[in-house]
């Protein structure tokens, strides 16, 4: 970590941190977590988390939560905390579905995953993110009409996703475009490389 990070880890993990580790099952109040009974953003994966940051910033009236296992983008994400006075805002170390297990059935607004690792080589399709699954527990934990929000900028991953999300059950698809998500680093890189982007938003059923 960066002297920034560090500081930021060292001042805020106490009362934002959450070490989600694996086997534990927990149960996780979430109006406990976040002080308050409001809506409830669950981010998988955040990068740096700026996108995340820039979008808790924008949207106060609900309480956004990501987990990441990147040590350096967990640093930067509690400095921008820090910085832009965050409140509304939790950071999870740990295996993202280990913390999803612990989340009560109906309990989140959204669930977002934006760039996750493609994991491109065909041995490694069982390691994705996006898979039956896992998109069955996710949609378990969002209450009716919540929203699922995928983005990659590989092509065969969106392929995949969209195959996966269309032949769950439980799962409507809304439109494909961004809708409130700010521009990541990922995305500038795949428009850079010419890859395109898909946006695809699902809604839980009734």
């Amino acid at each position: 970590m960066s002297a920034r990070h560090a500081d930021a880890h060292a001042e805020l993990w106490p009362s934002i941190g959450l070490t989600v580790e694996d086997g534990d099952r927990t149960p996780l109040d979430l109006p406990e977590l976040f002080g308050r009974d409001a809506p409830v953003v669950l981010e998988i994966g955040f990068g740096m988390g700026d996108t995340m940051a820039a979008m808790a910033a924008a949207d106060p009236e609900r309480g956004y939560l990501g987990i990441e296992v990147h040590t350096p983008g967990i640093g930067n994400l509690l400095a921008l905390a820090g910085e832009l006075g965050l409140t509304n805002l939790r950071v999870a170390r740990g295996d993202a579905m280990e913390l999803v297990h612990r989340l009560a059935p109906g309990s989140l607004a959204a669930v977002h995953i934006f760039f996750p690792d493609p994991w491109p080589k065909a041995r490694h399709h069982k390691r994705r993110l996006v898979r039956p699954d896992n998109v069955a527990l996710l949609r378990e934990r969002l209450r009716p009409g919540g929203v699922l929000h995928c983005a990659t900028d590989w092509p065969h991953y969106a392929e995949a996703m969209a195959e996966t999300l269309d032949a769950d059950p439980g799962l409507e698809r809304l439109d494909t475009d961004r809708g409130d998500r700010p521009e990541t680093k990922f995305e500038r890189r795949g428009t850079q490389a010419g890859r395109p982007i898909a946006d695809l938003r699902y809604r839980r059923r009734a």
